[in-house]
């Protein structure tokens, strides 16, 4: 924790840097994945403080719309397409999830009920020829294109993809290895950036 104090007290040494951004946010593309540590947004794409609105969940799930039932994730994504007007959402896997990784191996989660719980949200189980492959790659790749399905639904969302003001990418980041590969819709498969 010490690291993470100081390097927190020499971080506001830098006014100058930040200034600008108490005029408000403008960030392009909203980025959805995981609340793992190992998965950093800001380090994984380069960017600068505004530039990306973030949302984490447990597995990068996005839970199913349900407009009589708001979700603060279902708030985040509404205002980052209506009020921000991001022009691409990404959604990000990553290997070795563990909230993957237990739906596919049917892990007994009774310890932790909140997490049973929220996992349900998942669209599907996610399909894995291989279960004892500790990336759990297939699945998470299979998982994030049922999240971008999932955002679909979304009437935002929905709305801004019929007027072409809206893209979708779903992303796969290795934590083994930095690599982040793309779903590519012509040839169905994760293709390094």
């Amino acid at each position: 924790m010490q690291p993470l104090i100081d390097n927190a007290r020499t971080f506001g040494q830098r006014p100058e840097e930040f200034a600008h951004l108490a005029e408000g946010q403008s960030p392009d593309v909203l980025f959805i994945t995981c609340a793992d540590s190992r998965v950093v947004p800001a380090l994984i794409t380069g960017a600068r403080p505004g530039e990306l609105f973030e949302l984490r969940t447990a597995g990068n799930i996005v839970p199913p719309y349900a407009s009589g039932h708001p979700t603060s994730e279902a708030a985040t994504i509404e205002y980052a397409v209506e009020v921000l007007g991001v022009k691409d959402i990404v959604v990000c896997g990553h290997s070795h999830c563990g909230a993957i990784g237990a739906l596919v191996r049917g892990d007994d989660l009774t310890a932790v009920p909140a997490v049973r719980d929220w996992l349900t949200n998942a669209a599907d189980e996610p399909k894995c020829s291989d279960t004892a492959d500790p990336t759990v790659a297939e699945a998470v790749q299979n998982h994030v294109l049922a999240q971008l399905l999932r955002l679909r639904s979304y009437p935002c969302v929905e709305k801004r993809l019929e007027s072409g003001e809206l893209r979708l990418h779903g992303w796969y980041y290795e934590v083994h290895t930095g690599i982040v590969r793309e779903h590519r819709a012509e040839s169905d498969t994760f293709e390094t950036l």
